[in-house]
């Protein structure tokens, strides 16, 4: 007879949990039979402890096991998804996704809202007026056989225990344990029921891994967990100290990936972009595409539009803009050698364009317009940053979290924008 009580005291003891004991706690904590504060006392066991791979890789079939798994085997193309663990104007889902469906291959994306000063894929597409995120598993389906391509919430059904298990963690201190956020991303990845998964773990400031060393960890356990269920997966190691592109917010990062859509937009937008869309493509059984010709001739935008208009969106509404703007400027002249991630991140939040809880609104034109990045030569009195909120009483908040975002010197720094590559 399995207890709460001997599972608690076999991961708080160091020991390892057998899969009876994982099946039966993650499927008793589903039900309820399990109360929070038993599931909370094992998270952390987990968190201070540890998980040998096995264990992860059980744990990650139990909470699939929990809800149902999607079959895509009459989508009629090959399936390959992207998951990003979330920064600071991380927007490359958008582009991505209907660059590689212009290839022929589906890319079914089940994407989540922004929490703190890490935005929401979701939050960003529900500012295209109409653009519905909710879609039935077969309207799920439907998509991607026509445009190709969908980004919408993951269903109730699917992995059930993640979603409970998840809202637990992010109050009790054990969101950082890297065995249960890899059983978590892995566990509604595989459900959704992808062949191939291409990972941007990324590192730094304005990411949850803070050190190379944890997100090499944490992209290897991804890596394995996924060929341990038939997913063929490749994790990518991407810097996150500096923010990505020149926008965080929800409309904002929209418009910018309406530009690298046109062929243009950020350089490291379209790096990341490209690097991961040429990834997806060859694991999807297209090593030699060029995503790059894709952007250049249309072809991506066109599939975006389609994209758009299937989940009820207009591609040619205009998007919302901020009432109130307001600019933060250099005080020196010189090279901008570091613009901080997370200060901007929670700039953002600050303004309206994040929220503290789930439950919480955000605004759709909220955010910060990065005017200069780091590289960038700027004259003192130059405007770095424009802070757009639908209220001006947010811009004190937002400007001190500002306070020390940058650095300005005489020498610009390497990027490199890819640290490191886990197959």
């Amino acid at each position: 007879m399995i207890s709460a009580v001997d599972v608690i005291r076999t991961k708080r003891d160091g020991g390892e949990l057998s899969r009876a004991q994982i099946d039966w706690v993650i499927d008793a904590y589903t039900k309820g039979e399990v109360a929070d504060e038993q599931m909370s006392a094992l998270a952390m066991a987990i968190l201070l402890n540890g998980a040998a791979d096995r264990e992860v890789a059980d744990w990650t079939a139990a909470m699939i096991a929990s809800g149902e798994r999607l079959d895509l085997s009459d989508v009629g193309r090959p399936t390959v998804d992207k998951h990003s663990t979330g920064g600071v104007g991380d927007k490359i889902t958008l582009p991505l996704a209907p660059l590689v469906a212009s290839f022929g291959v589906a890319v079914p994306q089940l994407s989540g809202r922004g929490l703190g000063h890490t935005g929401g894929t979701l939050d960003k597409l529900e500012s295209i007026p109409g653009w519905r995120a909710n879609l039935s598993n077969q309207e799920f389906i439907a998509r991607l056989s026509d445009p190709g391509c969908v980004v919408c919430a993951a269903g109730d059904d699917l992995a059930p225990a993640d979603r409970k298990l998840y809202a637990l963690r992010d109050v009790t201190g054990t969101v950082e344990s890297i065995p249960l956020i890899a059983s978590s991303i892995m566990s509604k990845k595989i459900a959704e029921g992808t062949e191939s998964l291409v990972l941007d773990v990324k590192v730094g400031s304005g990411a949850f891994m803070k050190n190379p060393d944890d997100a090499r960890q944490l992209a290897s356990t991804m890596v394995r967990l996924g060929a341990a269920h038939g997913v063929r997966c490749t994790a990518f190691l991407t810097d996150m100290d500096t923010p990505l592109g020149r926008t965080a917010g929800n409309a904002l990062e929209v418009a910018e990936s309406l530009e690298v859509l046109a062929g243009g937009g950020p350089s490291d937008v379209v790096e990341l972009t490209v690097t991961l869309a040429r990834e997806m493509l060859s694991l999807a059984g297209q090593p030699d595409a060029d995503p790059s010709a894709a952007l250049a001739d249309g072809r991506a935008m066109d599939t975006w539009r389609a994209m758009i208009a299937a989940q009820g969106g207009d591609p040619d509404a205009k998007l919302p803009a901020a009432p109130e703007t307001e600019e933060v400027c250099a005080e020196t002249d010189g090279v901008i050698t570091r613009l901080d991630a997370m200060s901007v991140g929670l700039a953002a939040w600050r303004l309206g364009a994040g929220r503290a809880r789930k439950s919480d609104p955000v605004s759709a034109a909220a955010g910060v317009e990065i005017l200069a990045t780091v590289g960038d030569r700027v004259n003192a009195g130059q405007p770095l940053l424009r802070l757009h909120a639908d209220d001006a009483s947010t811009f004190e908040a937002a400007r001190a979290s500002l306070e020390d975002a940058w650095d300005i010197g005489s020498t610009a720094p390497d990027r490199r924008l890819i640290l490191d590559t886990i197959r």
